[in-house]
């Protein structure tokens, strides 16, 4: 108990200081209130310097009050100013706290402090992890998909190995697509991703070459339909992982039928029509939610839908989009 007790530092805050000073304050106020009343009532004084003297000892009462809120001002300044890259607060950790601050402001600068840390260490663990897993993971990805095109040129190689070789290279394809989305999603921020003004027509039509390998020898048709065209500003990447993920999970709910990409003014569908033929395969749809949390992240509201239980509709909206003439 005494290791523990001198572990401690003699800093001890008392509890309740700031209200008995402003108490002392105010009832010297009061006090010399009422004397300068009495003096102005028994013709001590003229009623000149009565009024002076009460003027003058609200404003050292104004200023005693304000000199004792100071810490609590200070503090909001530094909260205020306080930049969550930065360890802490400057000049608020527990040990150069004043004696004289009062117990529950010192409670809640050290709170404060504490919570500060664990940002900046949240920070930084945010940073390396994006730093870490965009290397360690990209990396085997490249070599696996280097290693793919080098058999698939491999004339050796049987029907059923160039079936293999085609099935590595669509399920590296759509890790590498899942990777981004996860990367994207640890970000705090979008610091990090390249904004621009892009149509959003444009990157759709360049992902669907991937798509279209995706489904080779799977009876599933994929349209792309562009009554309208829009602009977007923003990171294009982010916009083709999440229509990426919304055609990827259409197409893995059956095993036949045709998804259809319509842009329309401000909007994107994915509508997959069923194929009862070819049967359903009915996946579970987590790039469903990953597509859900790109879409509050950016603020891109995306909407579900299901018309017959034979139609399936994804939709996009984008509130901050630009026309584009067709």
């Amino acid at each position: 108990m005494a290791s523990r007790g001198s572990s401690k530092p003699a800093r001890i805050f008392r509890r309740g200081r700031y209200h008995r000073r402003m108490a002392i304050i105010f009832g010297l106020q009061l006090l010399a209130i009422v004397i300068a009343c009495l003096m102005g009532f028994y013709n001590v004084a003229p009623m000149g310097a009565v009024l002076a003297l009460i003027v003058i000892v609200s404003v050292l009462s104004w200023l005693a009050a304000r000199r004792e809120w100071s810490p609590v001002s200070r503090l909001a300044q530094a909260v205020s100013a306080w930049d969550e890259q930065s360890t802490g607060l400057d000049g608020w950790r527990p040990d150069q706290i004043s004696r004289r601050t009062d117990a529950d402001v010192a409670t809640l600068a050290s709170s404060l402090y504490e919570f500060a840390n664990r940002i900046a260490g949240y920070n930084q663990r945010e940073r390396n992890f994006t730093r870490d897993a965009s290397h360690e993971l990209r990396s085997p990805l490249t070599v696996i998909k280097m290693s793919a095109d080098m058999l698939a040129d491999d004339s050796s190689l049987g029907e059923f190995g160039q079936r293999s070789v085609q099935r590595i290279k669509r399920s590296t394809r759509e890790m590498e697509a899942l990777v981004e989305a996860l990367l994207i999603l640890a970000r705090e921020s979008d610091n990090g991703l390249t904004e621009e003004d892009f149509i959003v027509n444009d990157v759709i039509r360049h992902e669907l070459p991937d798509v279209m390998e995706m489904l080779e020898g799977r009876p599933i048709t994929l349209e792309l339909d562009e009554p309208a065209r829009f602009a977007l500003h923003g990171s294009p990447r982010v916009f083709a992982v999440l229509c990426w993920q919304l055609i990827r999970n259409a197409c893995q709910q059956a095993e036949g039928g045709t998804v259809v990409v319509t842009v329309m003014p401000g909007m994107v569908t994915v509508t997959h029509r069923y194929d009862d033929s070819h049967g359903r395969a009915n996946r579970h749809g987590f790039e469903l939610a990953i597509a859900q949390r790109i879409s509050e992240r950016f603020q891109w509201p995306l909407e579900l839908q299901t018309h017959d239980g034979r139609r399936h509709i994804a939709r996009i909206r984008f509130p901050e989009s630009t026309p584009v003439p067709v």
